[in-house]
């Protein structure tokens, strides 16, 4: 075997396309649409060397049109999750022995592909199975996605090469990272067809096999990612794709004694009992599993007294209602300082009145749909309260609509107590909540900002008084694990911003970093001295 100190291609940002008119990449992506939109196509489970076709079907339709049904997947069983783990771990031996640059190679390919001739496919893929419109896929399931890619190649090799830096004479001391011994089980969302792709490979990447289990509103792009990993030469049964119900999975997952390692993200209320699943279940296992989630966020931004107000509103209406508030680095709860609260009251209505909302087929189109009736049904609920407490302003939105697509209209609440309801629980979608303070309270808003939420994810200060900046950066240093100031709190770009909360938010094992890929590996330490001792005496004792 060839033998070599190999450095990776140096990773850069992946550039945005524009999609502006007239443009190649807007005629690519369009027809790309109109391609899917033709069809219905059958979705396969990929467990081992197989594609798995069942009877019992599920529809794909895209939640801004729901009557069209753009294909059906095959549901799946325990008896498929078996499967799935019996075929990651048959491939486990051949894949860890694998020599680490022949599987950096496999991704790097896979991050070309998805750059070159994926890339308005996968996107309108996303476009269409999640609503996103064409900048949303754009920036996540090409730009991030291939960030990811790229970047975690280089962050694995840099973990390779790190060694200890002192070996005494006559001796010779070393590292190897070892993969997990068993399967890791990723569990993805369906908001980011980025990170559904990042948690399988990210652990695959550092020689572990994998069974992934994707959101059902985030299997239409799911599929074309396995298209892609294969095409990119991944070997069968590294990463296995089943679409079965989340409990009847990890009834059979977490009391596999070769269950290693759960990459999550998702609802805090499932991470929890995921966690609590793994506790009651340890004496089932070889190993320790290695447990690392992303969840929830009721993400904030405050805007001091000093604050531009043109900064403010666009920061506050982007980061709160870009893709319908869908992410979970979405601003949710804003607190807004009354002297500067006027201005930018004006601005954001005006604003806000130019958003068009319908389908991401039209790329005029601001904001989609949200993801699924369950989520409209309780956004609109929340807006339904809204209306009928006295002590709320409804100064925008308010209406929704589902007879065709699951529409929110962008809606901003006004409250007059900061702990309102809508102000403390993770919504998930288009609902902003404003709590306008009086500038003597600055501080006290900072101790409700802290206390407010369970959660810790993304956060924001808007001001041009640094010792303003200053103090808001301290006192709320663990509030949010992602911290912005004079920007939206959304928008996290790998290589430049390691994203992941703690408390309620998560492990904070940043995605997109070098942090998270050793959560997947296991280190062995290896000393081998030349001239070993022929006497068990030490000088003392003479």
């Amino acid at each position: 075997m060839l033998k070599g100190f190999f450095n990776v291609p140096a990773p850069i940002n992946e550039p945005i396309l524009g999609y502006a008119p007239g443009s190649k990449e807007r005629e690519l992506l369009k027809a790309a649409l109109a391609d899917a939109r033709s069809k219905q196509i059958e979705i396969p489970m990929y467990i081992g060397v197989e594609e798995v076709h069942t009877e019992v079907k599920g529809k794909v339709t895209p939640p801004h049109d729901h009557q069209h049904v753009l294909g059906k997947y095959s549901i799946g069983n325990k008896n498929h999750v078996k499967q799935a783990i019996d075929a990651a771990l048959a491939a486990k031996a051949d894949w860890e022995n694998l020599a680490w640059e022949h599987r950096a190679a496999i991704f790097l390919k896979a991050a070309d592909l998805i750059a070159g001739p994926y890339r308005y496919k996968l996107n309108a893929a996303t476009m269409l199975g999640q609503s996103k419109n064409a900048y949303q896929a754009e920036i996540d399931s090409a730009c991030e996605l291939i960030d990811f890619l790229r970047f975690n190649v280089s962050y694995m090799a840099e973990i390779y090469k790190q060694q200890p830096p002192v070996s005494p004479k006559g001796s010779w001391n070393r590292v190897e990272q070892r993969p997990l011994e068993g399967f890791v089980f990723a569990l993805t969302p369906f908001n980011f067809t980025a990170i559904a792709g990042n948690l399988p490979t990210s652990a695959a990447m550092m020689g572990n096999v994998v069974v992934w289990k994707p959101a059902d509103t985030q299997i239409f792009a799911a599929n074309v990612l396995m298209q892609i990993f294969r095409e990119a030469g991944l070997p069968d049964g590294v990463i296995n794709l089943v679409y079965v119900d989340g409990p009847e999975a990890g009834e059979v997952i977490f009391s596999h004694p070769d269950f290693a390692g759960i990459h999550f993200t998702g609802s805090t209320a499932v991470f929890q009992n995921i966690w609590k699943t793994i506790g009651n279940n340890i004496h089932k296992f070889k190993t320790y599993p290695r447990i690392v989630g992303e969840t929830g966020g009721k993400d904030f931004i405050l805007v001091h007294g000093s604050a531009e107000p043109e900064i403010s509103s666009t920061a506050i209406i982007r980061g709160a209602f870009e893709y319908q508030g869908q992410k979970c680095s979405a601003a949710s709860r804003v607190y807004v300082s009354k002297t500067v609260w006027p201005e930018i009251k004006d601005l954001m209505i005006r604003d806000l009145a130019t958003f068009k909302m319908g389908g991401t087929e039209d790329f005029s189109n601001f904001i989609n749909a949200v993801i699924d009736e369950k989520s409209f049904n309780k956004l609109a609920k929340y807006i339904d309260e809204a209306k009928q407490d006295k002590s709320v302003e409804i100064i925008a939105g308010g209406n929704y609509d589902k007879s065709k697509g699951y529409f929110i209209e962008p809606t901003v609440l006004v409250v007059k107590d900061p702990k309102y309801t809508t102000m403390c629980e993770e919504l998930f979608g288009p609902v902003l909540t404003i709590y306008v303070y009086e500038d003597k309270d600055f501080d006290k808003v900072l101790d409700i900002i802290d206390t407010t939420s369970i959660y810790a994810l993304t956060g924001a200060v808007i001001a041009q008084d640094r010792y303003a900046i200053e103090k808001a950066t301290q006192r709320l240093r663990n509030a949010a694990g992602n911290f912005y100031i004079n920007d939206k709190c959304t928008g996290a770009v790998v290589g430049q911003q390691p994203f992941g909360g703690a408390r309620g938010s998560g492990t904070n094992d940043k995605a997109g970093s070098m942090i998270n890929l050793l959560r997947w590996v296991s280190p062995r330490t290896i000393k081998e001295t030349f001239d070993p001792p022929k006497d068990y005496r030490y000088p003392f004792l003479g």
